[in-house]
């Protein structure tokens, strides 16, 4: 019976880490006999991946870094902000309650 080259495909990467079952492995060995492509693509997995450039990653991590600074320093500004805007709304409200509305404070 011929495996289709979409079904190794599959189990190649189990048959190179040699995790698959004895069945597949045959299976698997059996295709690559016949079959160029698959045999390419089981030797392209033996190729190492290329590791990212080291001088880009950090220039990319001092950006991010510096985002996140300024983010944090925004946050900080955002707080202070609402902090004071809720204290002058809260003196204005017993400013407003004070004088308007004869409320007074008597002594016992």
């Amino acid at each position: 019976m011929k495996t289709s080259c979409e079904i190794i495909r599959d189990l190649l990467p189990l048959y190179h880490d040699g995790v698959c079952s004895n069945d597949s492995k045959a299976m698997i060995e059996e295709h690559l006999a016949l079959c160029d492509d698959c045999k390419a693509e089981l030797q392209a997995m033996d190729t190492e991946l290329p590791i990212n450039n080291m001088a880009l990653n950090l220039k990319e991590t001092e950006a991010v870094e510096k985002l996140s600074k300024k983010w944090r320093k925004g946050m900080l500004k955002s707080l202070l902000e609402g902090i004071l805007i809720t204290v002058l709304a809260v003196a204005a409200i017993a400013l407003i309650l004070y004088c308007f509305m004869d409320i007074r404070v008597v002594p016992v």
